[in-house]
């Protein structure tokens, strides 16, 4: 083993320029590769980084106007919800894992401790929301189906509310006012979609008795329990034609009613970030078989000026399986060393960019939306180096087979 690495040092090293442009190519192929891929990687975490505070296999339903006339009502008609729309939906919809209603009380109802106050948005909700948009509770609990039925007044608050109105102080147990009417703090909590979001929640039925909301909701929101966009649209069309039945509006109609399924918008997402990868991964190996070629260009010259050694070699004794091995090895190593370099600088690029944005999205929020942990992770690795081992045999073959094909008396005559 060792006299085969000394012998492809000094055959390299009467070669150094080409042996070391050769390389070049190879580890530039390898460390495009491994950017290009982090780059789709950070592209697409940054997109998924979007969906990470909410179920994505979630159906949000809004109410808007009739858009035509139906069973002799005129289009432009409101459509409202109520809560006998949850109740209707909550019993006859099948596979369904969490559903709530929302109401809203904006600026209506600002909210106060001791001097200090700020108008933020608080919703009514129930305690099934939290299965729908996750939080990360920091104390406490979250809203519970006690405070629905008793219309107990407690609240929820996010962790910059709390920094705002309590500096310091343990917010747990205290009464802060929302509207003028004092409310318990319960729970805070951490937002995963926006860090510096500055939301409340308090009990729907606290909130529709407290705030005039009657029977009234703004939204609708459910949790499914299919991971198909197939039955996710299947269960889209049965809230469709419920509600449409109810209000009295055709299920023909998008502007009675909009409904988003996120599960549908994060498939389709993610479908055009796997023909991004498929892409990438093509440009890729495309740059690192230009590379395997000019291993293969200097591997044959390197054999057309060692037809005399070969000869020699096989002459005493030598067997073609010999020849073809060492000619082989000096692919392999070039690749394998050249794609080493190429494989570490990408890593090492990837791991600084991260560094690099991590320290940006501190301060803005917005850059994990949109490209947030660029990297390549162990797979990646593995295969590169696979492609790498597999390019070298490759690179080799052919200068090898021409190797092993030199008669040794022809080779003892080459000048």
């Amino acid at each position: 083993m060792i006299d085969y690495l000394e012998e492809i040092f000094s055959t390299l090293k009467q070669n150094k320029l080409r042996a070391i442009m050769t390389g070049f190519s190879v580890a530039w192929g390898i460390f495009m590769l491994l950017l290009l891929l982090g780059s789709g990687k950070g592209l697409q975490n940054g997109m998924e980084y979007n969906f990470r505070g909410s179920s994505t296999n979630a159906i949000w339903i809004h109410s808007g106007e009739t858009g035509e006339s139906y069973e002799g009502l005129g289009k432009g008609r409101r459509i409202q919800f109520t809560n006998e729309d949850y109740d209707m939906l909550k019993r006859e919809l099948s596979g369904i894992k969490n559903i709530s209603g929302r109401m809203y009380l904006r600026s209506s109802a600002p909210l106060t401790y001791k001097n200090e106050f700020g108008i933020y948005s608080i919703t009514g909700v129930m305690p099934e929301f939290n299965g729908i948009e996750v939080f990360d509770m920091q104390q406490g609990r979250f809203i519970n189906r006690l405070d629905i039925d008793n219309y107990r007044k407690v609240i929820v608050l996010s962790q910059p509310i709390v920094d705002v109105l309590f500096k310091d102080e343990d917010p747990m147990g205290k009464y802060i006012k929302a509207g003028g009417v004092p409310f318990q703090v319960v729970g805070t909590f951490y937002d995963y979609q926006n860090r510096d979001a500055r939301r409340a929640f308090i009990p729907i039925s606290t909130g529709q008795r407290v705030f005039g909301g009657a029977n009234r909701l703004a939204n609708l929101a459910i949790a499914t329990s299919s991971a198909s966009v197939e039955e996710n649209k299947q269960i889209e069309s049965e809230i469709r034609s419920l509600l449409a039945r109810r209000h009295r509006f055709s299920e023909t109609d998008d502007r009675a009613i909009f409904i988003w399924n996120t599960l549908e918008h994060f498939r389709q997402a993610q479908g055009v970030f796997a023909a991004i990868r498929m892409f990438v991964w093509v440009i890729g190996i495309m740059t690192i078989i230009a590379g395997i070629v000019g291993v293969s260009n200097i591997m044959i010259i390197l054999v057309k000026e060692r037809t005399r050694e070969i000869g020699i070699r096989k002459s005493i004794g030598a067997t073609p399986w010999s020849v073809i091995r060492l000619v082989l090895s000096e692919s392999v190593f070039i690749t394998a060393v050249a794609g080493f370099f190429g494989l570490l600088f990408g890593m090492g690029v990837l791991h600084l960019a991260n560094m690099v944005l991590m320290g940006i999205a501190e301060n803005n929020d917005m850059v994990n939306r949109m490209f947030y942990n660029p990297s390549a992770d162990f797979g990646v690795a593995v295969s590169a180096t696979l492609i790498l081992i597999a390019a070298g045999l490759i690179a080799g073959f052919i200068p090898a087979r021409k190797a092993a094909a030199i008669k040794p008396i022809e080779a003892l005559h080459d000048e």
